[in-house]
């Protein structure tokens, strides 16, 4: 009787959608003041990040071989130790430069793989370590001389859902442009169902910042899943710190789920092509009883929520990197 009555209470998360196609929708243009997007770009870059940068997804750290990734024209070289702690520091060997991305892990030591020296993550031969977070779904690194901030103990980490109780998939890509203009184009959620209307329809901002006190667009919007079916959310972006964005789901199907969008500086500040990483976390929760199958799946479900972001990056890098283009020839209209 019991699985009768919870079978009668279940409700589609699907809604049938009866809005305007895409070229009646009502313009957001008017809306999207580029002086209010400059002043919330402004606020976010101006918070702490105590010089921690977002290096990767912490399952592709691996105890059997290092992870590398150059942040702001350094060479950062990751790895785990025989208990699994992860282990960060300069990605060139002190001995005769090889890169340490390339080399071997053994028992927890990073073994060069040129003459053998061994690094077991402390101070030696003029090789300093990096202080390392991994927080469960990402792993990020402190470059004091990159960041150039005061350096906080551990890095601005958004909330999310309770461990263990979400499926998470990390996606990476990488364009020419700094990381403000990865930021500033996801502080721009108008032009989510113009430019995104393969996967956005019928969205509308809600609320818009009003400073520190309230810092956040609120938007209602539909995913859309297939031909007329969406899912509609409520979802409020935020910017915790001068190289992240997060979109929470505030109300409807998936609350408390986020999507993390971080934006990793590649190249050095004064490079004059500039290169950022987009290093996106989307973390999705559900009440409902079933999502224990898709945690089960997650396996099977990351490679598709991955490929749903790529579709996303494919357009929205092309919105930042046209951005720095235009701001670095004077061009831009903002």
């Amino acid at each position: 009787m019991a699985d009768r009555a919870d079978r009668t209470r279940w409700t589609s998360p699907l809604r049938r959608r009866r809005g305007p196609g895409w070229a009646e929708q009502t313009p957001t243009w008017r809306a999207a003041r580029p002086a209010l997007i400059a002043d919330t770009l402004k606020r976010a870059s101006a918070r702490p990040s105590g010089n921690w940068f977002v290096v990767g997804a912490s399952r592709d750290v691996r105890p059997s071989r290092p992870y590398g990734r150059t942040v702001g024209g350094v060479e950062v070289v990751l790895w785990r130790s025989a208990a699994g702690e992860l282990r960060a520091g300069p990605g060139v060997c002190p001995h005769l430069g090889a890169p340490l991305r390339d080399s071997r892990v053994v028992c927890g030591t990073l073994v060069c793989h040129w003459h053998g020296l061994a690094l077991e993550g402390s101070t030696f031969a003029g090789w300093q370590p990096y202080p390392a977070h991994d927080d469960g779904v990402l792993v990020w690194v402190r470059l004091d001389a990159v960041g150039g901030e005061e350096p906080s103990e551990r890095p601005v980490v958004p909330a999310r859902p309770a461990p263990g109780s979400g499926v998470d998939a990390v996606f990476t890509a990488a364009g020419r442009c700094e990381p403000q203009d990865v930021v500033a184009n996801r502080l721009d959620p108008w032009h989510g169902s113009w430019f995104h209307p393969y996967s956005f329809v019928d969205l509308t901002v809600v609320g818009e910042p009003q400073g520190d006190e309230d810092d956040a667009f609120v938007v209602d919007v539909s995913f859309r899943v297939a031909g007329r079916l969406v899912v509609p959310v409520r979802a409020e972006f935020t910017a915790p710190e001068p190289r992240t964005v997060v979109m929470r789901i505030t109300d409807g199907e998936g609350a408390t789920s986020v999507v993390e969008t971080h934006a990793t500086p590649l190249t050095a500040t004064d490079a004059e092509q500039p290169r950022t990483a987009v290093i996106e976390a989307v973390v999705a929760a559900s009440d409902r009883p079933g999502f224990s199958l898709a945690r089960a799946a997650a396996p099977v479900l990351r490679p598709l929520m991955r490929q749903t972001a790529g579709r996303l990056w494919r357009d929205d890098l092309a919105y930042a990197e046209r951005r720095w283009e235009l701001r670095s020839t004077g061009r831009f209209p903002g």
